[in-house]
This record gives structure tokens, C-alpha cells and sequence, in this order.
């Protein structure tokens, strides 16, 4: 398990879950930025990021204002506070991981039957 962590930590291609999405959304926004902006800088097609958008307004996460008819979205105060757990907690399991890799014991196994 520890091992598992450590490789999706460490591995960038690993595929993505839904809180680093979020989290990443969040970042990109947090001044305010187009639609079109975070699809590119969050790495989603327009149907995924038209979900994740929908639920982050609907969460408080993330607001939408229309400026020059177009919306600008930008991460609520609840939104940064998001990003600095989500932060944390990755930091809390990397630094984890570190020390426990090093102590893991061989996987257990069954001695084996006499017959």
C-alpha cells in the first residue's frame, strides 16, 4: 500500500482523481480566469470542465461573474481554504510515505501446510 502511494505521488502521468482536479481548478482560478483558460490549463475537455464548473459554483467553491458579457470564474475564500488542506494533506502523505518506505517489512505470508 505505502508502495502504491509513493508511485502516485512520484508518478506525474498517473492518472488524475477528482480532489487533485478540483484542486487544480481552484488554483488556476484563483484570480479569476475564462472558461476556456482553465480547460487548457487544467487539462480537461469542454464536457468535463463544464461538470466540475457546475458543481464547484453549486459547492461555493468557485463563483461565476459576468464581465464584458463574458463569465469569469474565481475561487470562493471556501475554495482557498480547499487548496490549503488539499495541499496539506498531500504533504502529510508524501512525508509519511518517506518514512514509512524505508521500515516496510517483507509482505506476510503463510507458512507453509506439512502434509
Amino acid at each position: 500500500m505505502i508502495v502504491l502511494l509513493r508511485e502516485v505521488w512520484e508518478n506525474p502521468r498517473k492518472r488524475r482523481d477528482r480532489l487533485e482536479i478540483i484542486a487544480r481548478i481552484l488554483k488556476v482560478a484563483r484570480d479569476g480566469i475564462h472558461k476556456t483558460q482553465i480547460m487548457y490549463e487544467a487539462g480537461l475537455s469542454f464536457a468535463q470542465l463544464t461538470g466540475y464548473l457546475s458543481f464547484l459554483v453549486k459547492s461555493g467553491l468557485l463563483e461565476a461573474t459576468k464581465k464584458n458579457e463574458k463569465v469569469i470564474y474565481k475561487t470562493t475564500p471556501k475554495g482557498i481554504r480547499y487548496v490549503k488542506s488539499y495541499e496539506e494533506i498531500k504533504r502529510l502523505l508524501r512525508k509519511s510515505t518517506e518514512h514509512s518506505v524505508t521500515s516496510i517489512s517483507p509482505p506476510f505470508s503463510f507458512p507453509k501446510r506439512s502434509t
